[in-house]
C-alpha cells in the first residue's frame, strides 16, 4: 500500500486515492471475514470494549473477527538493521508485508515515508498533521475507527504507532497494540493471508498534534536543571552506559545527564514471542527504574531513535500511569548522541563521568 501523498485539495472531502507500490498486488483468495467498522445487518456491531489500555491479546482479535466485527488492523513493522529486530532478508518490511504471511485485513503504515523530515537525518520523527492526514484517509482510518496494530516481532515497533496515532494525534476512538503480535497469531494457529486488500478510501479528516505528548531537544535540554519530568531512556543498559556502540554510525554512546536507565526489553517476556508482562511486575520493574507514583510522575521517555521509548510508554500504561503523564523524545538519542553540543555521561571505572 503506497500513500498518495500529492496536495490534498479541499480538507474533509477529498478523498486520497491508493495505488499499489510494486506491480499489482495478490489479493488473497479467501479472507476470515470483510473487515468493516461497522456490521451488516444481522451481526452484532463492533465494540471496542477490552482496548481501553491499549492492549489486546490476539484471543481476542480472533473473537472479534469471526464474531463478524473487527477494528481496523494495522501491521507498524519496522526493522532496526545490526540488532535483533533486523530484517531477515534483503526485503523491507513494506516489501515482507505485501508477500506476507498477513492478519487477514491488515492494512500496512510505513513508520520511515509517514514521517517529517529532520534537517539533519533524524529518522522516522512525527509526522506534521497533513502528512499523517493523508495516510490515515490511505489506510481507512477515520474519526471513529478503533483501529489494532502490531507488528512481526511480537511488540517492538507497533506501540510507536499507538503512540502516535492515540497520543500523539489524540485518536478519539480506542488504539490498541496486538500482544505478541503476528508471532503470537501464528502461535495459536490462526488463520493468515498473502497480499493485501485495498481498504475503501475515506475523507481526509483534519488532525492536530495534541500539545506536550512530544519534546524537542532543547526541552529535553532543559530537564536537565528544571527536572520537569523524569527521563527513562528505553536503549539496552549497555549502550545507556557508553559500554556498547550504538547501532548507527557517528553516534557517541553515553546517555542524557539525570536520564535512568529502563531497557524497554525489561518490560517485555523473554523466549520466542515477546509479549508484554503482567502488570504486577510491570509495576515492580517501574519502580526499580525509579517511578514510585505511576499516577502523579511525568515521564518522558527516549530510546534510539524514538520506537521502544513507546514499548515503555506502553508498559507504564499497563501499569496504571495516565497516558497524559507521558510524552516522547521524538529525536531521542539519535539526534542528541549525533551532536557535539549536546551533554553526555558515560559510565567509566570509576562509575558515571560526564563527556563535554
Amino acid at each position: 500500500l503506497a500513500y498518495n501523498l500529492q496536495p490534498l485539495g479541499q480538507r474533509g472531502s477529498a478523498m486520497v486515492p491508493l495505488v499499489p507500490l510494486v506491480g499489482s498486488c495478490r489479493i488473497a483468495s479467501r479472507r476470515l471475514q470483510q473487515i468493516v467498522a461497522s456490521a451488516s445487518p444481522g451481526r452484532r456491531s463492533f465494540s471496542s470494549a477490552g482496548m481501553e489500555n491499549g492492549l489486546v491479546s490476539c484471543e481476542w482479535l480472533r473473537s472479534e473477527m469471526t464474531g463478524g466485527r473487527a477494528p481496523r488492523i494495522v501491521d507498524a513493522t519496522w526493522y532496526l538493521p545490526n540488532s535483533p529486530f533486523a530484517a531477515k532478508g534483503p526485503q523491507t518490511a513494506q516489501e515482507d508485508f505485501l508477500v506476507g504471511p498477513n492478519i487477514p485485513g491488515a492494512v500496512f503504515f510505513d513508520i520511515d515515508a509517514v514521517a517529517e523530515k529532520h534537517p539533519n537525518g533524524v529518522p522516522h520523527m512525527l509526522p506534521s498533521p497533513e502528512l499523517f492526514a493523508a495516510a490515515m484517509a490511505a489506510l481507512g482510518i477515520g474519526p471513529t475507527t478503533p483501529v489494532v496494530a502490531y507488528d512481526r516481532h511480537g511488540i517492538f515497533s507497533a506501540p510507536r504507532f499507538w503512540y502516535t496515532l492515540k497520543v500523539a494525534f489524540g485518536h478519539k476512538a480506542e488504539v490498541a497494540v496486538l500482544d505478541g503480535g503476528l508471532p503470537r497469531w501464528q502461535e495459536l494457529g490462526y488463520p493468515v493471508e498473502n497480499g493485501m486488500e485495498l481498504p475503501p478510501p475515506v475523507p481526509v479528516e483534519s488532525w492536530s498534534r495534541a500539545p506536550g505528548t512530544s519534546w524537542d531537544l532543547e526541552r529535553v535540554r532543559q530537564n536537565i536543571d528544571t527536572r520537569e519530568a523524569l527521563h527513562l531512556d528505553a536503549r539496552p543498559a549497555a549502550r545507556f552506559h557508553g559500554t556498547a556502540p550504538e547501532p548507527r554510525e557517528g553516534m557517541r554512546g553515553g546517555h542524557v545527564p539525570g536520564s535512568l536507565s529502563a531497557p524497554f526489553l525489561d518490560f517485555l517476556t523473554e523466549g520466542p514471542v515477546l509479549r508484554m508482562r503482567e502488570k504486577k511486575d510491570l509495576q515492580e520493574r517501574l519502580a526499580a527504574a525509579g517511578i514510585t507514583d505511576l499516577e502523579k510522575t511525568p515521564v518522558v521517555t527516549s530510546c534510539g531513535s524514538g520506537l521502544s521509548a513507546c514499548v515503555v510508554g506502553l508498559a507504564m500504561h499497563q501499569a496504571g500511569m495516565p497516558l497524559s503523564k507521558w510524552a516522547v523524545y521524538d529525536g531521542s538519542w539519535a539526534e542528541w548522541g549525533a551532536r557535539a553540543d549536546t551533554p553526555i555521561v558515560r559510565t567509566g571505572a570509576e562509575g558515571p563521568e560526564p563527556v563535554p
